[in-house]
C-alpha cells in the first residue's frame, strides 16, 4: 500500500499537522476526512505511518487488560461491544462505519479515553496514525 508520507517528515512537519488538527476541530463545521486525519497525525508524528505497527497497537494489552480489539473486535470491521458495559460500539474501520474519523474534537476525544483504557496514557500522534493507517486498509 502507498502511503501519503514515505519518508521521516522534517521537523516543520509536527508543527504543521498540529496546526492541521486544530484548524480542523476549530472549524466548528467538524467535516474532515480519515485521510485528512491522519496526514495531521503523520505530520505531528513527523514519522510514516505504519499499518502493520497500527494492526500490533490495536491488538496488544500494553500491560493493561484490555487491547482495542476487546471492544472493538478483529477485524473492527463490524459492531463491536464494549468489555466492561457490554454497550454496542458501532464498527470502528472507516470503510464499515459511516462517519468515523470525520469529526476530529469527537476522535480526539475518544483516543484521549481509549487510550487511557488500553495503554494507561495518552496514545501519541504516530500511535494514532499507525492505527488510523491500519483502519484505512480495511475495505468491504
Amino acid at each position: 500500500m502507498n502511503h501519503p508520507f514515505p519518508e521521516p517528515l522534517p521537523a516543520a512537519g509536527r508543527a504543521a499537522g498540529a496546526l492541521l488538527l486544530a484548524a480542523l476541530a476549530a472549524s466548528g463545521a467538524g467535516a474532515a476526512t480519515p485521510q485528512e486525519l491522519l496526514a495531521g497525525y503523520a505530520a505531528e508524528a513527523r514519522a510514516a505511518p505504519s499499518p502493520a505497527r497500527g494492526q500490533q497497537f490495536f491488538g496488544a494489552t500494553h500491560g493493561r487488560e484490555w487491547s482495542c480489539a476487546s471492544c472493538h473486535g478483529v477485524p473492527p470491521t463490524a459492531d463491536g461491544k464494549h468489555a466492561s458495559t457490554g454497550k454496542r460500539i458501532a464498527a470502528l474501520a472507516p470503510a464499515f462505519g459511516a462517519g468515523r474519523f470525520t469529526d476530529p474534537a469527537r476522535v480526539e476525544k475518544w483516543f484521549r479515553r481509549n487510550c487511557n483504557d488500553v495503554a494507561g496514557r495518552e496514545c501519541s500522534a504516530g500511535e494514532k496514525a499507525d492505527v488510523l493507517s491500519w483502519l484505512l486498509t480495511l475495505k468491504p
